[in-house]
């Protein structure tokens, strides 16, 4: 007799494991794996030895020895001891070999060396008021802070947005990235794609920005809320 070939293939899986499920009969969502109070190891100020801490830790990363190292990019075991430990200042072609070798872009070498990071500081009633698609409707558009090239790869725009008496509803706002909305005053009925949220103070709306999105009903104004976009760098907002 043959053998039945699809139960057969599945023999050897494992089973997916079931969502957990709490008393109430909630899912239980995994943690995120992100620590937000984890600090990074303390940046080099010399050079030489920031990019040899980082050649270190992507070879032990590889799980390779220095002398598998010295096989694949042709550098002396004696050079490559210097290097990690920053005593000498690798080349241009040196570091080259490095980073096929190790599968990193040259760039990722001078990544512990210290450098300035970028810090926006608003005080109250300070933001830069700026127009945007729906300024023409009575938005008023308060930009909190922008920090364009940065070592994230996002851009983040925060506007703290007043709609009043002379606002006029916008049809719809769609744009590449993420958005995420918090109602400080008034009330509104927000739509997303075709799902329609009644927002109120403390009420919030995280959502993808390229579905068609806005105010559909401004319900007790004056209305004023948090809108926080981002998207990639190489985007055009």
């Amino acid at each position: 007799m043959a053998k039945d070939s699809s139960k057969a293939g599945l023999a050897g899986a494992k089973p997916k494991p079931l969502p957990k499920v709490s008393a109430d009969g909630k899912t239980i969502r995994a943690p995120l794996t992100q620590n937000p109070h984890a600090i990074r190891d303390t940046r080099e100020k010399v050079l030489e030895v920031a990019i040899g801490r980082e050649v270190r830790a992507f070879r032990k990363k590889l799980g390779i020895t220095v002398a598998d190292l010295a096989v694949a990019t042709d550098i002396s075991l004696g050079m490559l001891s210097k290097i990690e430990n920053g005593i000498t200042s690798p080349s241009l072609t040196t570091l080259q070999a490095l980073s096929r070798a190790l599968g990193v872009p040259v760039t990722a070498f001078f990544r512990r060396f210290e450098e300035e990071r970028s810090a926006v500081f608003v005080k109250a009633g300070e933001g830069l008021d700026v127009e945007r698609r729906g300024t023409r409707a009575g938005h008023q558009y308060n930009l909190l802070g922008h920090i364009g090239s940065n070592t994230s790869g996002v851009v983040v725009e925060p506007y703290l947005i007043t709609l009043t008496e002379d606002s006029d509803v916008f049809p719809t706002f769609q744009h590449e990235g993420m958005e995420f909305l918090y109602m400080l005053e008034g009330e509104v009925v927000y739509r997303h794609g075709s799902n329609l949220y009644p927002m109120k103070p403390g009420d919030s709306l995280f959502f993808d920005a390229d579905a068609p999105h806005g105010p559909e009903q401004l319900t007790k104004l004056p209305m004023r809320y948090l809108s926080i976009i981002c998207y990639p760098q190489n985007s055009a907002g």
